[in-house]
């Protein structure tokens, strides 16, 4: 999913410590986010006590994780959780395990999960939590230590009606059921305390093509809108980890033609459209989209730059930037990804006559479903798979309807539109409770 290339460790970089750049990295996302926040809150004249509270997170945790490797040596890494507001319901927010997380990032995501869970309207709030790692690097016997670590120190943080986790970049449904054993022997069974776990031990149905599944519900709706005949389109997905392979292999079932993907390693493009099945295939047996046969290798910028009516950034925030941005050619970007288009990069968009469908309303499949499966949990039944879909589309096709009205009654962007919506159900419950 990520651009990250991956490297051996050099002898004097510990693996688990923030990569010796990161202080200089390109893209500040903490930034970011508080600039998008802030062109939303000054349109519609945020109430100053909302935007006081909205301002900051609650709740920052960093702690330290000695794990014991494999090798006997004692490696050290840092974890982070921000719990960034709750007056709409307990925190939620993913873990991401990353070698360039730091406390920024997880702030900027967390508090981007406040706003997706207000838009999607589900009674959750926005937390994230993180490991400065490159889990590729570490044996399965290390990456469990290291999140049963993670999981105990962060424990006077959680709860099922207090902070519930949830798989992100770098971790899975296995990392997930780690974390609820580890919760467990210290307070009981409480499959609730995470979701998208494996379905056997109480994960949903339905889960894991989620934010997939979402943001082709979005894409749906937006060429409706917007007069593009999806059956038509050709579409290309930077990034081919769950998200981008289920947006892939969705969107095709609606008919659109996937003419490129890529994932970390490099992409492919075909003109005639990939053939998604053997894409899998081919990444389940290699690793890589790369190399397979009848498709052209290409790098990730060449796809960027595809002329095609969709592209659907799917892997880390930041890939659409200044330095990019004028290389774009598609009608229509679907953020799929948090944060992949920066803040210069969008308003260069708009002036060229690009839309773009804002990260806080493409991805929100996973936390839909997420609040799905902790529904289940606490009511102890599960729900059949039709039902997850069916409840998923009626929450996604609401949530793009609500800003798609404030899109069109204002002629505000999309972005600030699907802000203004989140920031108006988070003031009036801010408002009720202080």
């Amino acid at each position: 999913m990520s651009q990250q290339v991956l490297t051996e460790p050099s002898p004097k970089q510990s693996i688990g410590a923030p990569p010796a750049n990161n202080e200089h990295r390109h893209f500040d996302f903490n930034r970011i986010t508080d600039e998008q926040f802030n062109i939303a809150a000054d349109h519609m004249k945020l109430d100053p006590e909302a935007r006081l509270v909205l301002s900051s997170p609650y709740r920052e945790l960093i702690v330290q994780l000695p794990v014991r490797m494999d090798d006997g040596r004692l490696e050290l890494f840092h974890g982070y959780r921000v719990q960034h507001n709750a007056a709409r319901g307990p925190y939620k927010g993913g873990i991401r395990y990353h070698p360039n997380v730091d406390l920024g990032e997880v702030r900027s995501l967390a508090a981007l999960m406040t706003w997706k869970t207000a838009l999607v309207d589900v009674p959750f709030g926005g937390a994230k939590g993180g490991v400065t790692v490159d889990p590729a690097l570490l044996s399965q016997s290390e990456l469990q230590k290291l999140t049963r670590v993670f999981a105990q120190k962060l424990d006077m943080a959680l709860g099922v009606y207090r902070d519930i986790a949830a798989p992100d970049v770098g971790t899975n449904a296995q990392i997930m059921a780690w974390i609820m054993d580890e919760y467990g022997r210290k307070h009981g069974y409480t499959p609730a305390i995470v979701t998208g776990k494996p379905v056997n031990l109480g994960g949903s149905l339905g889960r894991e093509a989620a934010t997939g599944r979402g943001t082709v519900i979005i894409t749906r709706e937006a060429c409706k809108r917007f007069g593009m005949d999806l059956k038509k389109a050709t579409v290309a997905i930077q990034g081919f980890g769950n998200v981008g392979s289920w947006t892939a292999r969705l969107i095709r079932e609606l008919g659109a033609t996937v003419v490129a993907v890529s994932d970390l390693y490099g992409g492919i493009h075909c003109e005639d459209g990939l053939d998604i099945d053997k894409v899998c295939a081919h990444v389940a047996a290699t690793g890589s989209v790369v190399a397979l046969p009848g498709a052209k290798d290409i790098d990730n910028a060449e796809l960027l730059a595809l002329p095609v009516d969709v592209l659907v950034p799917a892997a880390l925030g930041g890939a659409i930037n200044r330095d990019n941005v004028e290389s774009i050619r598609a009608k229509l970007i679907v953020e799929a990804a948090n944060s992949p288009v920066t803040p210069r990069a969008d308003e260069n968009l708009r002036k060229r006559g690009i839309r773009v469908i804002p990260d806080i309303l493409a991805n929100a499949g996973g936390v839909t479903v997420s609040y799905f499966e902790w529904v289940q949990n606490l009511q102890q039944f599960r729900w059949a798979e039709d039902r997850v879909n069916t409840e998923l589309e009626q929450k996604m096709t609401a949530a793009w309807d609500a800003v798609y009205e404030v899109h069109e009654t204002t002629k505000l962007p999309m972005r600030v539109a699907a802000y203004v919506v989140a920031l108006r159900r988070l003031a009036d419950a801010i408002k009720m409770r202080i």
